[in-house]
């Protein structure tokens, strides 16, 4: 089901790609020509608005495909911080590699390769941002890593809470619409995180950890 009007939604993706520069361009015209799930300028905006907002230093992505939130929350760091971007697939992580580079981006970045929860794991110190975009299903897991990898304060950012409408469809019962629905009923109802669901394109998660 359509979360939004089609000319609302066009006009914000209209704003959001205002200052698009030729690696965004690039970015986005290789996500269209593969069909490339991607967060999208909206989202972008707002994952580089969070960096100056919380003066976050240190960022870890879950699942990055080629690239595309890391190059927005490396420019919003500039020289000082460091993101770690993670992704299942190697052709993915030399993808990324290639548009920082032209982007001037790459010494803020660390590249991993593997199952994202896995690298997370042994990534020593915390972190002032989480951001989590894997599969669909794989999201209840995650929040039990939240806690040792994430500071008091730090903000944990989740992409496609509304996951085209179909968390709302209560006859809906497939596998990555459950694991969504199972993630957003534990967090909201945790003690240690105040969470929102912000209607941004496709439904983004924000939970600050508060204790």
């Amino acid at each position: 089901m359509p979360i939004m009007d089609a000319a609302v939604a066009a006009y914000l993706k209209d704003l959001a790609l205002k200052d698009e520069d030729p690696v965004l361009a690039e970015m986005h015209a290789l996500a269209a020509e593969k069909k490339f799930p991607i967060v999208g300028p909206e989202v972008g905006r707002f994952l580089a608005q969070l960096v100056h907002l919380t003066g976050a230093r240190r960022i870890f992505e879950l699942g990055s495909g080629f690239g595309y939130s890391a190059l927005w929350f490396a420019r919003a760091l500039g020289d000082e911080g460091e993101v770690y971007c993670t992704d299942g697939d190697a052709a993915n992580v030399e993808l990324a590699k290639g548009f920082h580079a032209k982007a001037g981006v790459s010494d803020q970045v660390t590249y991993l390769t593997g199952y994202a929860q896995d690298l997370l794991q042994v990534t020593p110190g915390l972190f002032d941002i989480i951001f989590c975009d894997v599969d669909k299903e794989q999201y209840p897991e995650v929040y039990d890593l939240l806690r040792r990898h994430l500071r008091v304060g730090g903000a944990f950012v989740i992409d496609n809470l509304l996951w085209g409408g179909d968390v709302a469809d209560p006859d809906n019962d497939e596998e990555s619409t459950l694991g969504i629905r199972a993630y957003t009923g534990r967090m909201w109802e945790s003690p240690e995180f105040l969470s929102s669901l912000l209607p941004i394109r496709d439904g983004v998660g924000l939970s600050v950890r508060v204790r």
